[in-house]
C-alpha cells in the first residue's frame, strides 16, 4: 500500500523533519506535536520513526528509556520511564499504546498505600519494563510495570500486559494471555493447548 500525502502533510512532514535532524540526529521522523520531559533520559537507536502526539515521561537525571534501531511509533503513544524501559529493534507500536514502568501507589506487602490518601501523595513505585526485538503491539495496547515481552511476540489490540512472556508468542486479552506459539520446525503460529 502507498500513501500520498496531500500538500499540507508534505509541509508539515518537512518541518518534522527537520526538527528531528536537528534535535534527534539518530531518528528518522519525529512528527510534531511532540511532549519528552526529562529528554536526557531518553536514548534512541538508528531510525526511529514516532506518529503525532507521543508523549514520554521520564526521569531526567539518568538514562531511563532506550529504545532500538528501526522502531516504528505510531500517533498518541505514551510512555512512562522512570526506573528503566528497554525496547528492542525492529519494534513496530501501533496508536494510542501506553507503556509504564510507574505505579501512583503501593498495593501490595508491605507499606500499602489507603485508599483514602489521594493519589497524587502515593509514592511512585517502579519496576522494569523490557520488550524484545521484531515485537508487534497492537492498538490501544496497555504494558504495565513489571512486564518482559520476549522476541517476536504479537500483542493483540486493547490487551493489559502483565508478567512475562517468552519468545514467540501470540498475546491477547484483559488481563493478557498467551493463544499461540511460533513452532519453528513447522514455521506455523500454533494454538496454546493450555487455553
Amino acid at each position: 500500500m502507498k500513501n500520498r500525502y496531500s500538500f499540507s502533510e508534505f509541509i508539515a512532514n518537512c518541518f518534522a523533519f527537520i526538527i528531528t535532524k536537528t534535535f534527534y540526529r539518530p531518528a528518522r521522523l519525529f512528527r510534531m506535536p511532540l511532549y519528552i520531559r526529562g529528554r536526557r533520559s531518553f536514548v534512541i537507536g538508528k531510525n526511529l520513526t514516532l506518529g503525532h502526539s507521543c508523549r514520554f515521561d521520564l526521569e531526567g537525571d539518568k538514562k531511563t528509556l532506550f529504545v532500538g534501531s528501526d522502531c516504528e511509533f505510531g500517533d498518541n503513544t505514551h510512555i512512562v520511564a522512570h526506573q528503566k524501559v528497554e525496547i528492542g529493534d525492529n519494534v513496530l507500536v501501533a496508536s494510542k499504546v501506553f507503556i509504564t514502568d510507574t505505579d501512583h501507589g503501593c498495593y501490595k506487602n508491605d507499606g500499602q498505600d489507603s485508599p483514602k490518601t489521594h493519589p497524587k501523595e502515593r509514592k511512585l513505585v517502579s519496576k522494569s519494563v523490557a520488550i524484545g526485538n521484531n515485537v508487534w503491539i497492537g492498538e490501544n495496547v496497555v504494558i504495565l510495570p513489571g512486564s518482559t515481552i520476549g522476541n517476536g511476540c504479537i500483542i493483540g489490540a486493547n490487551s493489559v500486559v502483565s508478567g512475562s512472556f517468552h519468545d514467540g508468542c501470540m498475546i491477547v486479552g484483559a488481563p493478557a494471555k498467551v493463544i499461540k506459539e511460533w513452532d519453528d520446525e513447522e514455521g506455523v503460529w500454533k494454538r496454546n493447548e493450555q487455553r
